[in-house]
């Protein structure tokens, strides 16, 4: 038999320590299946290390392994297994690179601001680092994101904790009437295949090229769209003042890692606001330590470290907070609010939470309030709002009794928003921003004013078509019905209705309810069924395949790290995508501090199920069907006893949980009648792993208690994150054994 191949992300944070205690499980197993997992570092660090292999001395390179995986993901032979990675702000981009330099690599600093032409190449070089540089590149496929049958069955047998919903509640989501990405947005289908640039025309008679000549296809949508700054400006004042007057928090919520131009800007601009006799105070001292906003409170905090002016800038700091309204905090703790980082601002994790929770955030004494959301695009700020109002209404869901929603998203080929980071532009000036073809002749065209953030976005035909194909295809399947989440109020989502109204057409829907709903609608009709206990597909764009795959999976589930995602690959390859990362900093900052990883890897479990399903059937690998089916049911006992990590120090960690989850898949692969060879061998595994049950968990909690030295965050030394991540010798030798 041929060898096949898996090929297994290493990332960062939790989900990198994770695969250190579970990859060698991983290995053992599916060699005997003659299964090769083949492990590409696309972490950040491994991102920027690539970026600049041709810097670095030949023993410190490595491939540019994200490339490598984005045309593997164009082939039929594609089987790539994807943790979450960081999505990098320019604070944690800066971390990385300073941690680098620590180590002996010798990188440039990041130059926020270029003075010179070196300095340009170098910002454009970790431009391809930051945000969402990922997910774009590996997603050649549309999204199947759904609970497991056992995982929901489980989380209503053991339902998560919810926080109490009532009607007087205060919380409400803030967003603009006019001048945002929504109400600029225009939009139009590609008939001919061409190219475009986008040209920015002064007012004063002045043109400069934003972007040069890209290619179009044939069908493919365009949009342009345009923040305005003053009006952004004016809308967050009157947030502050709304939750001054109701004695609330105040909150935003964006998404500075993903949308890495526009939203850290966004952020800025409410900073910059709230703070706005700060920075028209102090505006000399911030200009000469050249502090942005857009970095967030912690950058200006560090900037400021033993200047003359720090103490009297802290002051004026703490009076703003004192006469404005409370800031929502990430860490009451420690002091750190919701506008200290712009990485740690993610709204699909922060609005999902603050739902679960009742409507509450905390304030800085460590209490539960209400907030007033700012989400100042109304794109997606009226499903927020939907589900607000609906909590208000009808009180919190109760998770033993409501239906599922799976997620069908359109995300092949970097579509819609998600794809528009080199599309995205700070205009320098007044004047006029036109996407014109190779002719010249004007595609779309936006007025500007100095300091407007400018989008366009791309979204291909293929990708649309196959999306269509896919939800009629799951509706079918599960015989439940599908909602396309459609705006017919925006530019956009026009162009894309016409699309699947046509490709509705090319497959049989007798019998099926496929519908195409507003989205406030779509999320109301949703959660009414839901509370009857009904499922319901939801069909969406990109960002808000993002959004909702966070919202319902925390509400159903208590995380959204439980969901089974698969990526069908438009050119026959399968990605496995294994869940949300959101609260991968925190888990891996405990692990350093206590030696103690509370990280779930059930969405691994889930994903290596799918990945070992897909390779038997494109590859003919009846060993890895056997290895799959019994991985099916070790997953479903791992769940039925309980074995995910406990909340506490002494409990099961992360590594115990993968001790379980390799004993409950011997057993099973022993218990197989298919392959009498096979399941010989792992009965005398798994005997071994449950005569040492004890010895072996106790080694794991006798590791717990102490920090941990695993030689950096970014880049951890390799042998030292292997020790601590596999402190069992008992289970090692087994392990290794196979």
């Amino acid at each position: 038999m041929s060898v096949s191949k898996i090929f297994y992300t290493l990332t960062d944070e939790a989900p990198m320590l994770a695969t250190h205690s579970f990859l060698p499980i991983v290995k053992a197993f599916t060699k005997t299946a003659d299964i090769e997992i083949s492990v590409p570092d696309i972490s950040l660090s491994g991102r920027i290390l690539a970026a600049f292999a041709d810097e670095l001395p030949l023993d410190q390179r490595i491939p540019d392994y994200l490339a490598e995986l984005g045309q593997l993901a164009k082939t039929p032979e594609a089987n790539i297994i994807k943790l979450p990675n960081i999505s990098a702000s320019v604070p944690q981009l800066q971390e990385a690179i300073k941690e680098l330099q620590k180590l002996g690599y010798d990188l440039p600093d990041y130059p926020a601001e270029p003075k010179n032409e070196k300095e340009t190449a170098t910002k454009q070089r970790y431009a391809g680092v930051l945000g969402s540089a990922v997910n774009p590149v590996l997603r050649e496929g549309n999204s199947d994101r759904r609970a497991p049958k056992s995982v929901k069955e489980y989380a209503q047998n053991n339902p998560h904790g919810m926080g109490k919903w009532t009607q007087d509640s205060k919380t409400s989501v803030a967003h603009m009437e006019s001048g945002d990405f929504y109400g600029t947005e225009n939009s139009k289908t590609i008939e001919q295949e061409g190219t475009y640039s986008i040209v920015f025309h002064g007012k004063d008679g002045s043109e400069k090229v934003l972007k040069p000549a890209a290619p179009l296809q044939a069908g493919e949508i365009i949009d342009t769209s345009v923040m305005n700054l003053n009006a952004l400006r004016e809308f967050v004042k009157t947030a502050i003042a709304e939750a001054k007057e109701k004695n609330v928090l105040l909150s935003a919520h964006l998404k500075a890692t993903m949308m890495k131009v526009s939203d850290p800007i966004i952020f800025g601009a409410i900073l910059e606001t709230y703070f706005k006799d700060v920075f028209e105070k102090h505006a000399k001292t911030f200009e000469d330590l050249d502090i942005n906003p857009n970095f967030g409170l912690a950058t200006l905090y560090d900037k400021i470290k033993g200047h003359a002016e720090e103490e009297n800038i802290k002051a004026d700091i703490a009076q703003a907070i004192e006469n404005g309204p409370d800031l929502a905090m990430v860490n009451s703790d420690q002091g750190i609010t919701n506008f200290h980082v712009s990485s740690d601002v993610i709204v699909d994790a922060s609005m999902a939470a603050l739902v679960r929770g009742g409507g509450k955030m905390w304030d800085k004494d460590g209490k539960e309030r209400d907030s007033v959301c700012i989400i100042p695009d109304r794109t997606y700020a009226g499903f927020y709002d939907a589900i607000v109002q609906d909590m208000i209404a009808n009180g919190a869901i109760d998770p033993t009794t409501f239906g599922t929603v799976p997620n069908v998203g359109l995300m092949a080929q970097k579509a819609e928003e998600y794809g528009s980071h080199d599309k995205t532009f700070q205009i320098e000036a007044d004047g006029e921003v036109r996407v014109v073809d190779a002719n010249g002749n004007t595609l779309l065209q936006q007025k500007v004013q100095k300091e407007d953030i400018f989008r366009m976005s791309q979204t291909k035909d293929a990708p649309v078509r196959d999306w269509v194909k896919l939800a009629v295809n799951r509706a079918r399947l599960s015989d439940t019905p599908a909602i396309f989440w459609l705006d017919k109020s925006r530019a956009h989502d026009r162009e894309i209705i016409k699309k699947v109204e046509e490709y509705l057409k090319d497959h049989d829907t007798t019998g099926l309810d496929i519908r195409i709903m507003d989205v406030k609608d779509a999320m109301r009709e949703t959660l009414k069924r839901g509370r009857e206990g009904k499922d319901t597909i939801s069909v969406s764009g990109n960002v808000l395949r993002d959004y909702l795959t966070d919202m319902f999976p925390i509400l159903e589930l208590g995380t959204s790290a439980k969901m089974l995602s698969i990526v069908p690959l438009m050119n026959g390859g399968g990605l496995f995508e294994t869940g949300a990362g959101g609260s991968a900093p925190k888990h891996i900052e405990q692990f350093l501090e206590e030696g103690y990883l509370r990280w779930d890897s059930l969405g691994e479990f889930l994903a290596l199920q799918a990945s070992l399903e897909h390779l038997a059937h494109t590859q003919n690998n009846p060993k890895a069907m056997l290895l799959a089916q019994a991985l099916d049911n070790a997953n479903a006992k791992f769940l039925a006893n309980d074995k995910s990590p406990a909340r506490k120090l002494g409990g099961i960690d992360n590594r115990g949980s993968h001790f379980y989850l390799a004993m409950y898949w011997a057993e099973a692969i022993a218990s197989q009648t298919n392959d009498q060879e096979l399941a010989e061998q792992f009965a005398d595994i798994a005997q071994k792993m449950h005569d040492a049950q004890e010895t072996i968990n106790q080694e794991l909690i006798d590791a717990q208690g102490s920090p941990q030295n695993i030689g950096g965050y970014y880049r951890p030394n390799e042998d030292k994150t292997y020790a601590a991540m596999r402190p069992s010798n008992t289970l090692n030798k087994i392990i290794d054994s196979i």
